[in-house]
């Protein structure tokens, strides 16, 4: 275990990370480099089972000796700082005690995250990486076989999606369209039926739809937290459907709620017979 006193955040080693609050600065630096950002035991030791390769480690000297079991796991330089330093560095305070940097890996292709597929999201312009993280979670705890994500979708590894996810973006699979105008073909042409997620009066109750559909693949389509899915992307779907409210002035969830339970529907067995 390769353990650094670091006293000085402006120190060069520590570039991974500085200003982790500042989204526009992170987007630039993580793109350059290749690398993103884990936060607390849990979460890094999940990115670590998932074979992504570590960077470097940041420890609080307060949690260093509880934490010295995740140091000994980490094949990288360890940093230690006081929580003083920590907070200059990043922007917040680092109560947890751990963050770390990893690199990425090239993401999959569409086909290849397709493959074999038969339940799937689609998120088109989610913006916030907190609900992006949310709905990650979602997924994998429910079984999804792949997201995927519009051009302009939030980063999954972006260090808050992260977090809110508690590292379920290191388990499901994902894949980015790189053409949102005609992205949607990719799914169409593997026989999926495409649901698009709307709080339209005439759109059909999400279960009555799956239960119409049957066995074939389904593509679930959320849209962004405001305006929800483009009139384009509504255009492309095969029907539109929703989940039925009880009415009380409310005729509609919050994107993450809403994809928790359209993932749940996707995958719950069939009853009656």
């Amino acid at each position: 275990m390769d353990v650094i006193e670091v006293p000085d955040p402006g120190d060069a080693r520590l570039a991974d990370y500085f200003r982790l609050r500042d989204v526009n600065l992170r987007k630039s630096i993580e793109t350059e480099h290749g690398l993103f950002m884990a936060e607390g035991e849990k979460v890094i030791r999940r990115a670590l089972h998932a074979g992504y390769s570590p960077r470097s480690l940041l420890l609080t000297r307060r949690r260093l000796e509880a934490l010295s079991g995740l140091a000994a796991a980490v094949d990288a330089p360890v940093y230690v700082v006081d929580d003083a330093v920590a907070e200059q560095l990043t922007g917040f305070d680092v109560h947890r005690g751990a963050l770390a940097s990893f690199h990425r890996r090239p993401l999959p292709a569409v086909e290849e995250v397709l493959r074999g597929a038969r339940r799937v999201v689609v998120l088109e312009d989610v913006l916030d990486h907190t609900n992006v993280g949310a709905i990650f979670r979602s997924a994998a705890g429910l079984g999804l076989d792949a997201v995927l994500l519009a051009p302009r979708c939030a980063d999954p590894l972006y260090r808050r999606s992260v977090k809110v996810s508690m590292g379920a973006v290191f388990a499901q699979p994902y894949s980015r369209l790189d053409d949102w105008y005609g992205g949607l073909e990719a799914l169409r042409e593997r026989g999926f039926q495409l649901l698009a997620l709307t709080p339209g009066a005439a759109a059909e109750p999400l279960p009555d739809a799956l239960a119409r559909i049957g066995s074939a693949p389904v593509a679930l389509m959320f849209g962004s937290e405001g305006d929800g899915l483009s009139s384009h992307w509504l255009e492309q779907a095969d029907s539109g459907v929703r989940i039925p409210m009880a009415g009380r002035e409310v005729d509609s969830l919050n994107v993450t709620a809403a994809a928790a339970i359209a993932c749940y529907e996707l995958v719950r067995p069939p009853t009656g017979g």
